[in-house]
């Protein structure tokens, strides 16, 4: 027997439904890994000194993107986009503090819209995204755009 993907079709999303993404502590290593892959050594996430000295945190934090790959990531563990996720079509990302080692960090998103494509067998959902730290305090907000399939093209 083949596999079944276990993702949510366009029509099984209900606007105002918020799905909850189970956490995940962001360590040094996270931050080094990214550092290195994306080439980005911005002193505050690799200078300990550096950022004690200079940083409005008082120490090294996470990357943003680092924290939104994450969050990414968490989206699909929960399982509900897989197989039927299209395309990411948009992103909108607004960081509203930061990332430290050792926090504790998920995903919490609400079905804000859902409209219909001119292609019958795919639907556009929008999501209002927020990345909570251990405390519930934002981190990250935003709105991704999903295109989703149809269950019945």
């Amino acid at each position: 027997m083949p596999y079944k993907p276990r993702g949510l079709y366009f029509e099984q999303f209900q606007v105002g439904e918020v799905f909850v993404c189970q956490g995940r502590t962001v360590t040094e290593a996270d931050t080094v890994l990214f550092a290195a892959l994306s080439g980005d050594y911005n002193l505050i996430h690799t200078d300990e000194e550096y950022s004690k000295a200079h940083s409005p945190f008082g120490s090294r934090i996470a990357h943003g993107m680092l924290v939104l790959a994450m969050a990414t990531g968490q989206s699909m563990q929960l399982g509900i986009f897989e197989g039927t996720n299209i395309a990411l079509i948009e992103q909108t990302v607004k960081y509203v503090g930061p990332v430290r080692f050792g926090d504790t960090v998920h995903l919490e998103f609400r079905v804000a819209a859902k409209r219909e494509t001119s292609k019958p067998d795919r639907g556009i959902i929008t999501l209002d995204t927020t990345v909570l730290n251990q405390h519930d305090k934002p981190v990250i907000e935003g709105q991704w755009v999903v295109m989703m399939k149809r269950a019945q093209p």
